[in-house]
């Protein structure tokens, strides 16, 4: 015999209950079938809340047993031809004027029985079960139905729920002895109790329901249909990346099932376990996918780790104190407590000091274990040998489940260290025996990370996804947008990283996509986002609390760079080529990298000096090697260098100025360049990488500027200042040239101090042949104290910048 299950999804309308009969009847044609089959989607959660509003004295209860009342006759009139609709017509409505009475009962009473909650909950799957009955006697099928009411039997009518078995598959036993047909239609989550009360078998019993046939009738198999290919690695709605798997076993679906896998329910097991009878998971509307099977064994599953699942309900009860430890007895009284007041417990943790005691329990059900509890232990709180107890809310446990997981070293390791990479603070861990189950309480607002974090450690094709914010998308931005775009499949197929863009600014728009912003459109898109605000940009950050998430800032603005604290206090990486956080005050360059540290968050600025060239990288490295750096002697403006490079004296100052301005090499204040402020705040970065504590007023700044040009207020202002000091300029080429030298605006730094200024170089200098808009930097050490280790090359432009900013992306990704 077939035993089929179909959940309220499969029967949420006419047509879809059509295709459900084309399954069954396809089944029936090989051998007898047992239908099972759920309310109609939605239904049970509007009959419960029905009595709700009943009890609440809201008589817009009425309005909503109206609607469905409706939705029923209309699935009548839509799937029975007109002349044989008066006989079910007529039995759904007597079972609706069952439950008005019902409502108007617990209305008048003002009351909700756990009693007449269950009677009331059983009603959608009744009325489901009599409209499809009555469709396939439609379709000519021989076809009989089964008040699962009359045949299983429960020993108790709460939540709780426990089948007698023994009473219940003699019922089944008997009633298909005495009855035949070729299709049997049983309405699932049903029962009674041995007093012959309607009850029910608690949510998701539909499954249970299957399952008790099953076992009772001793079939090979049950298949269980529902709106999805089967059990996933995770939940696909949650981790995109998810797939189905093809077989697993009792246990591994056992414990996914009871770490919320919702596509079987948890006591469904139970009449199968024994008797060896398969479960095969199906997709009503894709039958023709392999769906899972859950059997004995899951030999064909290669991977050490089955599937990733999780609960959100649950909260943690804590009980702590010095008067626990070595008092034999203290958790049988914990835990008879919480079994006299029928609390289920989920996870069990207890430190090896026994000064603690940790469980996670069911959120509707942490308040009363907590004055339970309390009131147990009311001696030893008053005496201060505990203390009382606490409840945390907000938290979820997530578990990693697989059967080879106890063959497998380090695995725990594994799920503790992504979780940790990914500033996920771990709760509470247990972890049984049979090493089948590894379980993590976490903030719940962390599960969507957590779950794709562990997803990809454990299921995916070694690769890694980072997820980009980006600020400032104009010269150096828009070159980094299409550098992205361009090596986004070499990234994935050389690097094994998929880049995802989720969010950009400007200084006017800003625009998220949590499933990637299109690259190809990127302008078009920012033209249509909201209006910027760079603190709403990392509110939105935060919020999506993606793993692997990196803040990048193209801007040189001073109000961005102070929200990198935020960023990186919420484990959110930062690049950037914005020099004023790393050029602040000592105490606040310092406090970046505490938090980088603190919160697991890269804090990469390798473009603060020299664009894309590896100087603060290198200098790192011989910093962290045990090299001491002596001297540095730079020429770190690719905009000053390019200036003085193509001043000859004949075209004016400012027209190469504006040409340098043009080209993407200067701030769009020139000023800031030619003042050397942004000189002396690379020598100061270089300094503070070095190991000294330098703020940037100790930098001896020596301006060619005049004092006007350096507080004009405006670049139109600058430039005719520029005009009328050309004289000056003049003469400093003049005096270069006569000398045989090249004018170099030079940082140094020795013996602890540092400086900046214009220099005449002569042709024995290594800085003297430095062309268009290069930058060298010579680093003096211990180790190369004779000769310099050099680093040269183009200093300047959108450009390199930004394959400057993708190279401290690609770190990151390969951290």
């Amino acid at each position: 015999m077939n035993i089929l299950k179909f959940g309220g999804s499969s029967v949420a309308s006419p047509d879809r209950i059509k295709k459900v009969a084309e399954i069954v009847q396809k089944k029936a044609q090989e051998k007898n079938t047992v239908a099972v089959f759920s309310a109609f989607g939605g239904v049970t959660n509007d009959l419960l809340k029905m009595a709700e509003l009943a009890a609440d004295e809201d008589l817009t209860y009425k309005d909503l047993l109206e609607k469905n009342e409706k939705r029923h006759l209309e699935a009548v009139k839509t799937l029975i031809p007109v002349k044989d609709q008066s006989s079910i017509l007529s039995k759904v409505k007597n079972e609706f004027n069952r439950l008005e009475t019902l409502y108007e009962g617990v209305y008048l009473l003002n009351e909700l029985s756990n009693r007449t909650k269950h009677v009331i909950a059983g009603y959608g799957e009744i009325l489901s079960s009599l409209i499809i009955t009555e469709y396939f006697r439609s379709l000519g099928e021989e076809v009989q139905f089964v008040d699962s009411r009359e045949l299983i039997v429960c020993k108790n009518t709460n939540e709780k729920i426990q089948v007698n078995y023994e009473k219940t598959y003699n019922n089944i036993e008997d009633f298909f002895s005495e009855h035949e047909a070729n299709i049997f239609v049983a309405p699932g989550f049903v029962a009674r109790n041995e007093q012959g009360i309607p009850s029910t078998l608690g949510r998701g019993g539909s499954d249970f329901t299957a399952a008790i046939f099953a076992g009772a009738l001793n079939v090979e198999r049950l298949t269980v249909y529902t709106d999805v290919d089967g059990m996933y690695t995770a939940n696909p709605n949650i981790v995109p990346q998810a797939y189905s798997l093809k077989n697993i076993s009792y246990q591994e679906a056992m414990e996914l099932s009871h770490f919320g896998a919702k596509v079987l329910y948890p006591p469904t097991l139970q009449p199968l376990l024994n008797k060896g009878i398969e479960i095969h998971i199906k997709n009503t509307f894709r039958p023709e996918e392999e769906g899972t099977l859950i059997s004995k064994g899951s030999q064909e599953n290669f991977r050490w780790v089955t599937g990733i699942t999780h609960i959100d309900s649950v909260k943690l009860v804590n009980i702590e104190g010095s008067g626990m430890v070595g008092i034999p007895g203290f958790s049988k009284r914990c835990f008879d407590v919480l079994f006299h007041e029928n609390i289920n417990v989920v996870l069990i943790t207890q430190a090896s000091s026994e000064h603690s005691i940790c469980i996670a329990v069911k959120g509707d059900e942490a308040e009363a274990a907590k004055l339970a509890l309390n009131e147990a232990f009311e001696v030893e709180i008053q005496s201060h040998k505990i203390k009382a107890v606490e409840v945390e809310d907000k938290v979820a446990i997530v578990a990693l489940v697989g059967d080879r997981m106890k063959s497998h070293h380090g695995l725990s390791g594994k799920m503790f260290s992504a979780l940790g990479n990914n500033n996920i603070n771990i709760r509470a861990i247990a972890q049984g025996s049979s090493e089948r189950n590894i379980s993590a309480v976490i903030a719940k607002k962390d599960v969507t990370k957590a779950l794709n974090v562990l997803h990809e450690q454990f299921f995916e094709v070694p690769s890694k996804e980072l997820n980009l914010f980006i600020t400032g998308v104009g010269n150096v931005g828009s070159k980094l947008l299409n550098q992205l775009k361009s090596q986004e499949q070499y990234l994935l197929d050389k690097l094994r990283l998929k880049v995802r863009i989720l969010g950009l600014s400007n200084s006017r728009k800003m625009i998220f996509d949590e499933n990637g912003l299109d690259l190809d459109k990127w302008q078009d898109l920012i033209e249509e986002g909201e209006k910027a605000d760079q603190k709403a940009f990392f509110e939105k950050v935060k919020e999506l609390n993606l793993r692997n998430s990196i803040f990048v800032d193209n801007t040189a603005s001073a109000e961005i760079s102070s929200l990198y604290s935020a960023y990186l206090g919420n484990s959110i990486s930062v690049v950037t080529c914005n020099k004023i956080a790393c050029s602040q005050d000592f105490q606040g360059y310092t406090r970046l990298q505490d938090l980088s540290r603190e919160y697991g968050a890269s804090f990469l600025y390798e473009t603060n000096v020299g664009a894309g060239l590896p100087i603060i990288d290198t200098l790192k490295n011989l910093v962290a090697s045990g090299d001491r750096v002596t001297k540095i002697q730079a020429v770190l403006s690719g905009s000053l260098n390019f200036v003085f490079n193509n001043y000859k004296g004949e075209e004016p100052f400012y027209k190469v100025v504006e040409a340098a301005m043009k080209e993407g090499y200067t701030e769009p204040d020139p000023k800031i360049d030619l003042s050397g402020i942004d000189v002396a705040r690379k020598i100061l970065i270089l300094s503070r990488e070095s190991g000294l504590e330098m703020e940037l007023g100790d930098i001896e700044n020596d301006s060619f500027l005049s004092e006007a040009s350096l507080n004009s207020e405006s670049n139109e202002v600058f430039f005719d200042l520029l005009k009328q000091d050309e004289p000056d300029f003049k003469k400093m080429y003049e005096s270069a040239a006569e000398n045989n030298a090249q004018l170099k605006y030079v940082a140094q730094l020795e013996d602890g101090k540092a400086k900046v200024g214009l220099q005449q170089v002569g042709p024995e200098h290594p800085f003297y042949n430095l062309s268009g808009s290069d930058n060298i930097v010579l680093f003096f050490t211990d180790r190369y104290s004779q000769q310099p280790l050099i680093v040269k090359g183009a200093g300047a432009g959108a450009d390199v910048t930004a394959s400057g900013i993708f190279a401290d992306v690609i770190r990151i990704g390969k951290k």
